[in-house]
């Protein structure tokens, strides 16, 4: 599913990531921790082409990040969900808005967005909070929002970048279990965390990083 090969990425004299090499399985569910400037951000954006590597080889689901056509990079982002820390909602837009405007861009046929986004909603748990907008819901409610946007395509990779960074840890530990329902539907989730004491309630891969190298 990932495969990353002596990656290097630096930014001016900032080395974010030195000789990083490891694999992902096509349905792990796994953390990459560290403290913050380990690296961890640089690392998911490496994964979703977001910024490409100085030096190494990364593979996602087969494709080589490093070869991809430019006009080809959409199409690879459609097959990975990204949840953001800081929600990046529209937020003139009702919560079912949100998530059917991510359908309407991939060009989804109009007769199917509801019933994709109704899909999204129900399994994390928001199908009651459809017409209200972000501004009335809580953190928590915000962030379950952003995890429905990102598997509404049913993508085969789900990436998430410290997604409970700014929430306590019972409403944390909702968002996990969520991910972890999501994970057992056959989606391959890669969480990025320094939270070590979230980790250690969920015991399973973990990569983790410091200084940019793997400890």
């Amino acid at each position: 599913m990932i495969q990353l090969f002596h990656v290097f990425k630096s930014f001016g004299k900032i080395h974010a990531l030195i000789d990083i090499t490891f694999e992902i399985k096509k349905g792990d569910f796994a953390f990459v921790t560290g403290p913050s400037g380990a690296g961890k951000t640089t690392l998911l954006r490496l994964i979703y082409r977001d910024i490409r590597p100085d030096k190494g080889q990364i593979l996602v689901n087969g494709i080589n990040l490093l070869t991809i056509r430019e006009s080809k990079i959409p199409y690879l982002r459609r097959s990975i969900g990204i949840v953001f820390q800081d929600f990046k909602l529209l937020k003139q837009r009702t919560v079912y808005e949100n998530i059917a405007f991510t359908l309407r861009v991939t060009g989804t046929a109009k007769r199917d967005i509801k019933r994709k986004a109704w899909e999204a909603l129900k399994l994390v748990g928001l199908t009651k909070k459809q017409d209200s907008l972000p501004s009335k819901l809580s953190g928590g409610e915000q962030q379950r929002v952003v995890m429905a946007r990102a598997i509404v395509n049913k993508p085969s990779l789900i990436l998430a970048d410290e997604p409970t960074g700014n929430l306590d840890m019972d409403i944390s530990m909702e968002i996990i279990d969520i991910l972890k329902q999501i994970n057992l539907n056959g989606i391959t989730v890669v969480i990025a965390t320094h939270d070590r004491e979230l980790i250690k309630k969920y015991p399973t891969k973990i990569i983790s990083l410091e200084s940019g190298r793997i400890v």
